[in-house]
């Protein structure tokens, strides 16, 4: 077409127009076609993202510091990426050997992979071995002893999982297997989608990545409740209806802490304490009658007598003591 319209096109466009055959630009209300894969629609909407991103950052804080005291050495862990992707897609982007742990949440049908870097493992294994983590190794292949190892670090992360999601529900994360090859690590057939969640782990300035897979075609008991529940106030389903204190007094109150009764004192010298044998009796600074000084930690608490209850050792409190005695 030229660029410049005769009188004769342009009033040909027009009479087409006014007749219905051509419609105007005015009148066209066109909008841009959005590609739709029917085989792989978006299970999991955006709001529902962001809440399973913040449920796994803060299953990395857990982890990065359960690292910490184990590597004995500074580990950050970042959330890169969470996708939904095609099981095959999954399949070919991990490479062979690799160390795969296989997990499910128990009673659900949910299941799903950990997958940790091959360098991660080896580092790992490296420094919980007491090395400094550049030791080096022939082949890729994890070894059973290896795998025990791991075993400690795939355990942890099932119970940081878990702590993580309480806030969405009890979900008790339990680990099947472990398994060198992807082929045999099945947990849904390749047409599924699966939702891939990705982590850098930086250890000593060297990253290293972690991958969670879910097979998400039976995610929908999770999504209904990710979509029902109001989650912007994180706090797990079990301690809903309670304040912060509560929660710490409940901690507290399960605390376990050391009790010691100080039946008296008494000072021999060096030459008597090696003299000692059997059935020598030490001579203490203290009474028949005087009370014994009961110890939590290293603080005087209480005053109490010992005695025998149903042929058991026993002491039983008899006062508080003052408040000028606690720090003893």
């Amino acid at each position: 077409m030229a660029e410049v319209l005769s009188q004769q096109e342009i009033d040909l466009l027009l009479n087409k127009v006014k007749s219905g055959e051509e419609q105007s630009p005015a009148q066209t209300n066109e909008k841009e076609a959005v590609l739709f894969d029917f085989r792989l629609p978006n299970r999991i909407s955006k709001n529902q993202l962001r809440t399973i991103r913040n449920i796994h950052e803060n299953f990395a804080e857990s982890f990065a510091s359960f690292l910490v005291s184990k590597l004995q050495c500074i580990v950050n862990i970042n959330v890169t990426s969470i996708d939904q992707i095609y099981y095959s897609e999954y399949i070919l982007s991990v490479s062979n050997p690799a160390c795969l742990y296989t997990f499910e949440i128990k009673n659900t049908d949910i299941k799903g992979i950990l997958e940790l870097n091959i360098d991660l493992s080896l580092t790992l294994v490296d420094r919980l071995l007491g090395g400094n983590g550049t030791g080096t190794k022939q082949s890729n292949i994890i070894t059973p002893i290896e795998q025990k190892v791991l075993g400690v670090i795939s355990e942890r992360v099932m119970l940081d999982l878990r702590k993580a999601w309480q806030i969405v529900d009890n979900y008790d994360f339990r680990v099947e297997r472990f398994e060198s090859d992807i082929d045999f690590a099945q947990i849904t057939s390749q047409s599924e989608s699966v939702l891939l969640i990705s982590f850098e782990i930086m250890i000593a300035e060297k990253a290293y990545m972690m991958n969670i897979c879910f097979a998400t075609f039976a995610f929908d008991t999770i999504l209904s409740k990710l979509s029902s529940q109001k989650l912007s106030s994180i706090r797990p389903t079990k301690y809903q209806g309670t304040t912060s204190s509560e929660i710490l007094a409940g901690h507290l109150y399960k605390t376990f802490l050391p009790v010691t009764v100080e039946f008296g004192t008494a000072k021999i010298t060096v030459k008597e304490l090696f003299e000692l044998e059997k059935g020598d009796i030490i001579k203490l600074d203290t009474m028949i009658s005087d009370e014994h000084l009961i110890k939590i930690g290293t603080k005087t608490l209480f005053y109490g007598r010992a005695g025998v209850v149903n042929k058991h050792k026993a002491i039983k409190i008899t006062q508080k003591a003052e408040l000028n005695n606690k720090i003893q």
